[in-house]
């Protein structure tokens, strides 16, 4: 990636990566994916990447948008996310950590987090922070992939998550030198931080150079595209009626 420094490594710490297996193992059974919408829902879109790169098969089932759960996980009002839920082989887990932890157990082959010890460790603590935190970011810049807001401000509070955020992108970026966060595979992380990248482009968030590059490399995903290119089919009856722009 342009204007990416690497930082030499040892051999070693970089093992081959095995393909992400595609195809269902013999008796296993079919896992059902439980989302929101994927117009608006950050979480949804997390939980389904993260098992596009596990390589288990599965079916997606979308909530109706007048379910409480649901509308109270899109106002920002839940205080238990239950969505995206996966089931499994009896076992039902709702929450995108646990999903993705779950799933690193039952194809560890996959790769869902970095081969090496020490990338392992800042996955895991990135992913933790994207998940419990940046909460001025979540209500200030909703999810919104249909729409593409001209002259948004950006007050401080959401700023500093922004700035936070691509602290946090550099810095994997020059440490294990890209195009994704830990080097030459997707993992977890470019999943957890994939809809930051669709709140960038919705409200214009202006990038430097690397995290310019990190953001397209994003939206080259040929999976993310399906998300997004999905969302845009989405009907908008009664999810219109959640005025998200009382967030602002």
């Amino acid at each position: 990636m342009s204007g990416v420094k690497t930082r030499s490594r040892p051999a070693a710490a970089r093992p081959a990566v095995k393909p992400r297996p595609m195809r269902q193992k013999a008796s296993e059974p079919v896992a059902k994916l439980r989302i929101s919408s994927r117009n608006y829902s950050s979480w949804s879109m997390r939980g389904w990447l993260i098992l596009r790169l596990s390589g288990l098969p599965f079916r997606t089932e979308v909530a109706q948008p007048d379910d409480p759960r649901t509308r109270a996980e899109l106002l920002l009002n839940s205080s238990s996310i239950l969505l995206p839920c996966l089931e499994h082989d009896g076992a039902a887990v709702w929450d995108t950590l646990g999903i993705a932890e779950y799933l690193n157990e039952l194809r560890p082959e996959a790769g869902l987090f970095p081969q090496d010890r020490l990338a392992r460790a800042r996955c895991r603590s990135i992913c933790g922070e994207m998940h419990a935190g940046f909460h001025a970011l979540r209500s200030s810049l909703p999810m919104n992939l249909k729409a593409h807001v001209h002259g948004f401000t950006v007050w401080s509070a959401a700023r500093a998550d922004i700035e936070r955020i691509l602290h946090l992108w550099r810095g994997c970026l020059e440490e294990w030198g890209g195009p994704w966060l830990f080097g030459a595979e997707r993992c977890v992380a470019d999943a957890m931080f994939a809809p930051v990248v669709t709140r960038f482009r919705t409200y214009e968030v202006k990038l430097d150079e690397v995290c310019e590059g990190y953001a397209r490399t994003i939206e080259g995903w040929a999976d993310f595209r399906e998300w997004v290119e999905a969302a845009q089919q989405e009907p908008e009856a009664r999810i219109t009626e959640l005025e998200f722009d009382a967030e602002f």
